[in-house]
């Protein structure tokens, strides 16, 4: 794991200064790297490239980068693991290939030469975002992993082409001139992300999942006309899954889905340092410490953060599913004031505007597991694959019950649920939580009844899904002159054409929510401390027969992840994780109006606003005076605010502070 960037101008550039200014924005990401660094320059051509290492397999000087490949062609910066690449080399053998080293970062050189860039894309399994010079067709490839674990940025600005795996590589460049792009904070406020391949910056992009894109010399001042080569598409995958259903029994699916894990957790516990696990407790992180714990001869390291407040805490599930398995498991109870003192440290981080509240607990549990490993594996992609989030449930739930209701009834419903607050709501759901089955409890009820409320005047179930997934329901009426870039929820849901709304979701969250939120947010609070994440359901083969398995063996009770639950208990007694869905939440409702009030305040202040003319400050006002009066609901609408105004502090203006 590691950290790319450069930079390329066409026509050529001196030498000497290139190098220093690719080492400076090598050198703005050394979190990403801090065990070695190097530079390539090709002055003639034009292109200069960077690169900081996190050492984990091959530890010696022959897994340096940038490297040259043995013909002397292709010169790689790549980020990530090919969890596959011995068999690679395998393949390789009668290639003739004298090896340097053992890193991945040569066998994927060997298997470009050999095979091309496209052949190799398809053969690899892992996770990786990379830039490749080929000196015979002087031209750029960049190229991202299947499923977006790794980030890759690149653009046009100020006339020349940037590429890196953050965006403060780009800042650290003496010519890059940023200027945020209006219409994005639109989209941001929608999502509480910026999705790919928008960045906040105009010029500049994200690389979607599952492509490539090759720039060629003559085109380094105009890469946005040039279109990304798709070589895996998780929509097609889906579209061929659902019309080639494995017809096997639910025992068969279980096997195979057990075989399919098992190969990827062995595939990624291969490290030359210390390896873990993030355990939360739930299905998919369990799943994974399992099949780890199986595998290996000696207990796994497994870690967790937790909170007194009990609404929030999932270490006591956490520590009972470490106890049974017997791994050797480290938590730690962090205090609000701790979780707090993450705040200020957001926008380094994040070096876009980034709203999910789980940042900060993501971040305290990446920071205590680097203590202890370098290499951390997680259970994320586990919900997206097998239905575990409450909407997919929801949604058909709602639908079904409303369709034929009256649009005014609907909205008389509507205001009746809102009318209550979240505390009334929690207070009357525990009355009656003794008689709810397990399989329908549910945490958090006045949350999720508020969410009821704002989506049941929804005329279809698609809507109800954009509603759900959309903290500003019309973000352009908040962000001044701004309009909304299309993605794939606008207009009609994607033309997403799956027949069921389930699977709808799930591709939909697959593409946008996944990549842009969740892998987003792991991989930086991850890689802030220097600690590589790996992602066994993300394993394209796994992902490739989640998309086969039938909606009956993921739904089914009321509930999602069937099967990945039905093999689970193979590993772990059912009890010990069978419980309602929380998520790593943290009290912001509570926050924003103690402690962070004062911060909060000083950046929403109808002064600030004005001053800066991004938000409509008439709405931004009323919303605070409404949270701040005890109305429920809005505190991650704020929380998108407040992070996008701390963001922009730090990065176009005076440094902030939270008091």
């Amino acid at each position: 794991m590691c950290g790319i960037a450069g930079f390329a101008f066409k026509g050529g550039f001196e030498a000497g200064s290139a190098e220093l200014q690719a080492k400076a924005m090598a050198d703005a990401i050394i979190h990403r790297g801090p065990d070695g660094s190097g530079v390539w320059v090709d002055a003639e051509a034009g292109i200069a490239m960077a690169h900081r290492r996190l050492s984990i397999i091959d530890l010696s000087p022959a897994g340096a980068q940038p490297m040259v490949s043995v013909s002397g062609r292709y010169v790689i910066s790549y980020n990530g693991e090919i969890y596959n690449h011995n068999d690679m080399r395998d393949e390789l053998r009668d290639a003739g290939f004298e090896w340097r080293g053992t890193s991945d970062t040569e066998s994927l050189l060997a298997g470009i030469e050999t095979w091309g860039l496209e052949r190799t894309l398809k053969k690899l399994v892992g996770m990786f975002a990379f830039a490749l010079w080929d000196k015979e067709k002087r031209e750029l490839s960049l190229a991202r992993d299947r499923m977006g674990e790794k980030p890759l940025y690149y653009g046009c600005n100020n006339g020349r082409l940037f590429f890196g795996s953050e965006l403060k590589a780009f800042k650290a460049h003496p010519q890059f001139q940023g200027e945020v792009d209006r219409d994005v904070v639109a989209l941001f406020l929608r999502h509480n992300c910026i999705p790919a391949p928008y960045s906040i910056y105009r010029g500049i992009r994200k690389l979607t999942p599952g492509m490539y894109l090759r720039i060629p010399s003559d085109k380094f001042h105009l890469p946005a006309e040039l279109e990304p080569v798709t070589y895996w598409s998780l929509e097609q995958v889906a579209y061929q899954g659902q019309s080639q259903l494995f017809s096997g029994t639910e025992e068969e699916a279980g096997n195979e889905l057990e075989r399919l894990l098992q190969q990827s957790v062995k595939g990624q516990m291969v490290a030359d340092v210390p390896l873990g696990a993030f355990l939360s407790g739930g299905i998919d992180s369990s799943m994974v410490a399992a099949l780890m714990q199986a595998q290996s001869t000696r207990p796994v390291k497994t870690f967790t953060i937790g909170f007194d407040d009990s609404g929030y805490n999932e270490a006591k599930h956490a520590k009972a599913v470490a106890h049974h398995l017997g791994t050797e498991h480290t938590e730690l109870y962090v205090s609000p004031e701790e979780a707090r003192d993450v705040i200020p440290k957001l926008p380094a981080l994040y070096d876009e505007p980034f709203a999910d509240s789980s940042q900060i607990p993501t971040s305290l549990i990446s920071h205590l597991t680097r203590k202890h490993v370098t290499v951390s594996l997680s259970g994320d992609g586990g919900d997206e694959l097998f239905g575990g989030y409450n909407r997919y449930i929801w949604t058909r739930s709602i639908w079904n019950t409303t369709k034929c209701l009256p649009s005014p009834i609907r909205s008389l419903v509507s205001l009746m649920l809102g009318s209550f607050s979240e505390k009334s709501w929690d207070a009357l759901y525990e009355l009656v939580d003794f008689a709810v089955p397990k399989s329908h409890k549910i945490s958090q009820a006045g949350i999720k009844m508020h969410k009821l409320a704002e989506v049941i005047r929804a005329p279809n179930p698609d809507l109800i899904y954009r509603s759900l997934i959309s903290h500003w329901k019309l973000p352009c009426e908040v962000v001044l002159h701004s309009k909304e870039p299309d993605t794939i929820l606008t207009g009609e849901i994607g033309g997403v054409c799956l027949k069921d709304i389930e699977q709808r979701m799930m591709l939909l969250d697959g593409l946008t929510y996944l990549p842009d939120d969740i892998l987003m947010k792991v991989d930086r609070a991850a890689m802030g401390e220097s600690l590589e994440t790996r992602v066994p359901l993300l394993d394209h083969r796994v992902v490739e027969f989640a998309w086969r398995v039938p909606a009956v063996m993921k739904f089914r009770d009321g509930a999602g992840k069937w099967l990945l639950k039905k093999l689970l208990a193979k590993h772990v007694p059912q009890e010990l994780f069978e419980r309602p869905k929380m998520g790593f939440a943290i009290p912001l409702d509570g926050w924003l109006r103690g402690p962070l009030r004062d911060w909060a305040e000083d950046l929403l202040s109808e002064r600030r606003l004005n001053e800066e003319g991004i938000f409509d400050t008439r709405i931004i006002r009323s919303t605070w005076a409404r949270h701040l009066e005890g109305k429920s609901g809005v505190a991650h609408q704020l929380w998108d605010i407040l992070v996008y105004q701390s963001w922009s502090q730090a990065n176009c203006g005076p440094a902030s502070s939270l008091h």
